[in-house]
């Protein structure tokens, strides 16, 4: 879903210019060997030939010759900022970024292109994190900033793209600039192809199928049509095509399209799921809910590695589009894997995705937002509620409460706490000014004596958003486990366990994430029947189950005290004795192969109840018939005295493979 600038804007877009730079004052009376253009001009050829590592030493040599607080100095610190992005270092690129912006002088014409080139890549940076918000924010920047038709066209488009699951609407007016500003100029058939799969994802995810479907046949036909020549340009216009098509209720021109991706039809080797392939749960933090689905795209490097996770389309909204993206990001392939699977088959992959229903867990936070409510009613003030899924248009209602507020009470007052707090949590507020509002309100907490466990989630914010790479591994962690030693969160069962649980919730190891569940399910502190302990408690035995642990996990969930219906926590599962279903005629006809993930309950007689899918490869070809292959299996009966269901919450892999 990233623009490849280069590629579709040419390579003028990336020209470096010759600037006049600011000599710094010497520091000895010594004559440089170089002068400072050549620098500059020696640091932009490294650029040019992408030698990252040479690239940074360079553009880190001219800034320590430039004078500070100069425009050189600031040219130079974006510059530098370019190349730590490309070496993956994205907080040191942010901090460059904004040092060399701030640099600039406004009304310099000629500084136009650094400027975009600044806001762009901040913007590259927060969509990486899957900050959409924030990445709307710098891609706006970037539009205003650029002064050429393919910069500004660049940025519309990245602008829409992120808008597509934050603001609709916003998208729809990137768009419709875009369109006004390439009518009149001569665009080649990718950058028409491009366009059109912006205007078909963001209608496809606004539920209007036939006129998203008619743009992303523009756009394979941009790309030279449904020709065996393909590379991933087309591997993706192709998959917007088919799932446009299915969803407007063309079936057979969707499996065309989708046939036509390559997708399921591997000639060597096959796409197996991933070793780790976790859903995210339904509830939780996303308050996710068993009608969401997704489909997601990523690539999978030669180490087993996600990258480029990106959002193409979901029934439920934005925010569910990202939250089911986020839990794309921990998944992995083994080395074995990635070595039988074509290099090609592992770019642009999509997924079909919706949530679990085993072990479904209450949300941390939502907990500690209870809190802050409650201690805010004792002083007269209220958190206001909103309707899942109105951020965008929320947020205009949250600013100008901030506004208000501030003018009738003051900057500091507590007043400025609910809207501070609405806005730190709405979704369309990207990671910088998050981070820049969570401090606001955490100071004026701290200053009005909030409790802990209300204070709690405003410090987390503030540590969780300074860091662009809080997503990576172990960054969540390292972020957040100092405030385990802090006196006033230490010293209080609920706001301890509420972080040892955040902690665990973001650790991939599951024995490291065992660990800190245990610690909570033990604390003498909490009560019995504490939702924080009840919450560690179903965590944990989901791990347990997981490790084959069945009699340890019946146990820790009956101390949950929640019903027990899952055949692991009650009794060793079911025995499987028979499959049903049949080959999907669709997939025959086509050669497609595939897979699906499928959740369900068995009753006390062996039936299926229940049943649903939760991973389909490729996107809806084989949705329907692994649902259907796991509804007419049967299962060994379970005895249970009230006649019930006998088990709950099991999963089973359907692969679909042709003969041969």
């Amino acid at each position: 879903m990233r623009i490849d600038r280069v590629g579709v804007f040419g390579a003028g877009m990336m020209a470096v210019a010759a600037a006049t730079v600011q000599v710094a004052a010497p520091v000895t009376a010594q004559t440089p060997a170089t002068t400072l253009q050549q620098d500059f001009d020696a640091a932009a050829a490294l650029d040019t030939k992408d030698d990252k590592t040479a690239a940074l030493a360079a553009w880190q040599k001219l800034e320590g010759r430039t004078k500070p607080g100069s425009r050189s100095r600031g040219v130079a610190l974006i510059r530098k900022s370019a190349a730590l992005f490309k070496l993956d270092r994205s907080d040191d690129a942010v901090v460059a970024a904004r040092a060399g912006l701030a640099l600039l002088p406004a009304s310099d014409a000629t500084l136009a292109e650094d400027r975009w080139r600044a806001y762009y890549d901040l913007g590259s940076i927060a969509e990486n994190a899957l900050d959409y918000a924030g990445a709307s924010d710098s891609y706006a920047s970037a539009e205003t900033a650029a002064d050429t038709p393919d910069l500004k066209a660049a940025s519309m488009l990245a602008l829409a793209n992120t808008k597509t699951f934050t603001d609709p609407a916003a998208a729809d007016g990137a768009l419709a600039r875009a369109d006004a500003l390439l009518k009149p100029l001569k665009a080649d058939g990718k950058l028409k192809a491009l366009v059109a799969r912006r205007h078909a994802i963001l209608l496809l995810n606004r539920g209007a199928y036939e006129p998203a479907r008619v743009y992303a046949i523009d756009a394979v036909k941009q790309l030279g049509g449904l020709t065996e020549k393909t590379d991933v340009n087309d591997v993706s216009a192709r998959s917007d095509a088919a799932i446009a098509s299915l969803l407007a209720g063309k079936a057979d021109e969707a499996r065309r399209y989708m046939a036509m991706t390559g997708a399921g039809r591997l000639t060597n080797g096959e796409f197996d799921p991933a070793v780790q392939m976790d859903v995210p749960p339904c509830g939780g933090e996303a308050d996710l809910r068993p009608a969401d689905m997704a489909v997601v795209e990523f690539t999978i490097g030669d180490d087993g590695v996600v990258r480029n996770v990106a959002p193409i389309y979901a029934a439920g909204g934005g925010a569910v589009a990202l939250e089911f993206a986020r839990a794309v990001r921990d998944w992995s392939w083994t080395p074995e894997q990635v070595k039988a699977l074509p290099a090609f088959f592992r770019y642009n992959v999509r997924i079909e995705m919706r949530c679990s229903t085993a072990f479904e867990r209450p949300s941390i936070t939502k907990f500690l937002d209870a809190d802050m409510a409650t201690w805010l009613e004792t002083k007269g003030l209220a958190l206001p509620t909103e309707e899942r899924g109105a951020d965008a248009v929320a947020v205009v209602r949250q600013r100008a409460a901030l506004t208000a507020a501030e003018a009738k009470a003051g900057a500091n007052s507590l007043a400025m706490l609910p809207p501070l707090y609405q806005l730190v949590n709405n979704a369309v507020v990207g990671r910088e000014e998050t981070n820049v509002l969570a401090r606001r309100a955490l100071a004026i907490a701290e200053a009005q004596g909030a409790p802990s466990t209300a204070r709690l989630p405003l410090d987390i914010i503030v540590r969780e958003t300074d860091s662009a790479d809080s997503w990576k591994d172990g960054a969540y962690a390292r972020a957040v486990t100092p405030l385990l030693s802090m006196p006033i969160y230490a010293n209080d069962p609920k706001a301890r366990s509420a972080i040892l649980l955040l902690i665990a919730e973001r650790t991939d190891s599951r024995s490291r994430r065992a660990v800190l569940l245990q610690q909570v399910a033990d604390d003498k502190g909490l009560a019995v029947n504490d939702p924080l302990r009840v919450g560690a408690l179903i965590r944990l035995a989901s791990l347990q189950q997981q490790a084959g642990e069945t009699a340890t996990a019946r146990t820790t969930f009956e101390r949950s005290g929640l019903a027990a219906n899952q055949c692991a926590i009650l009794d060793a599962p079911p025995r499987f004795l028979s499959s049903g279903g049949v080959f999907p005629n669709e997939a025959l006809a086509w050669g497609f192969e595939g897979w699906t993930k499928t959740q369900f309950d068995v009753d006390a007689n062996g039936r299926v109840l229940n049943q649903r899918a939760v991973l389909s490869y490729p996107p809806f070809v084989f949705t329907q018939a692994g649902v259907q292959t796991v509804a007419g299996a049967r299962w060994s009966k379970t005895f249970r005295p009230d006649g019930g269901v006998g088990c709950g919450g099991l999963s089973h892999q359907v692969r679909f493979k042709m003969a041969g």
